[in-house]
């Protein structure tokens, strides 16, 4: 009777939650900086499936559930597989942040086949032994991430309840993800973007006639200036750019090839022949 319950409750737990969905680290779980843990996540039967899903990267996370903060990449490219569940290892360098109790958790950024990206998040967990420290001050409440983002389908999953609250401060600004967390991550301009990742609109295709009179810019020229000491470290690490949704058509080649040179040069090629 208790295995019935459990399959149970297994199966009703698999038809809530869409996206890939974290079941590994726990809420609440203690981790170890400098030191491989293993990451395990579950498809969730709602599109996008894992099987739709191409690529992912995935970093840690400090700051609140309104305000997820990127502060480490953990797998910068990574590849899904057909099964479910799957799991990775990553570790996180200790210089990074500060110790407080379930300051951290994890953001999977995932491409769609079709296009766009879904972000999931896990719930919170704690890391000994760090030693670096946050300089912006948050509040932690619970074990609960922030609300997946899902721009390929417009659907955001809710995660509620909140239990003990921590207070500490964090390093990096607000990030596109937390500005975006019910619109579309590539509607908003690039220069008003933040964070480590940032997004770019799907490219236009170019039209089949040329109609355009006016030559001028459509922009204004860059500024340069050379740097004349070490510069500051990037403020973005990767720019995905939204995929291209046009369908295109091909066929043959149906053109006669071109006879062969019968000038000096076919002359010099016949002289290599076997």
């Amino acid at each position: 009777m208790r295995l019935s319950q459990a399959l149970l409750l297994t199966a009703s737990a698999h038809l809530v939650f869409a996206y890939p969905e974290f079941t590994v680290p726990a809420a609440g779980a203690s981790l170890t900086a400098g030191t491989a843990f293993t990451v395990t996540w579950t498809d969730n039967s709602k599109s996008p499936l894992l099987a739709d899903l191409t690529s992912y990267q995935l970093w840690l996370y400090t700051g609140t559930n309104d305000s997820p903060q990127q502060l480490f990449e953990l797998i910068p490219s990574g590849t899904f597989s057909s099964s479910s569940p799957q799991s990775t290892t990553a570790s996180v360098t200790a210089s990074v942040g500060g110790e407080l109790t379930n300051a951290y958790f994890l953001g999977l950024i995932s491409t769609a086949t079709a296009g766009g990206t879904v972000i999931s998040y896990s719930n919170r967990f704690s890391i000994s032994g760090m030693t670096g420290s946050f300089s912006t001050t948050f509040t932690v409440s619970g074990t609960d991430g922030p609300a997946d983002v899902n721009s390929a389908s417009s659907s955001t999953k809710t995660k509620t309840s909140s239990t003990s609250t921590s207070t500490s401060t964090s390093t990096s600004t607000t990030s596109t993800s937390a500005v975006a967390a019910s619109g579309d991550l590539w509607a908003i301009p690039y220069e008003s973007q933040t964070g480590l990742t940032k997004y770019a609109a799907m490219q236009p295709l170019p039209p089949t006639s040329i109609t355009a009179t006016n030559t001028a810019p459509q922009y204004p020229t860059s500024s340069v200036k050379m740097a004349t000491t070490y510069l500051t470290p990037a403020t973005v690490v990767i720019t995905l750019t939204q995929a291209q949704t046009a369908t295109f058509s091909s066929h043959a080649n149906t053109a006669s090839p071109a006879t062969m040179p019968a000038d000096d040069m076919q002359k010099f090629l016949n002289r290599w022949k076997d």
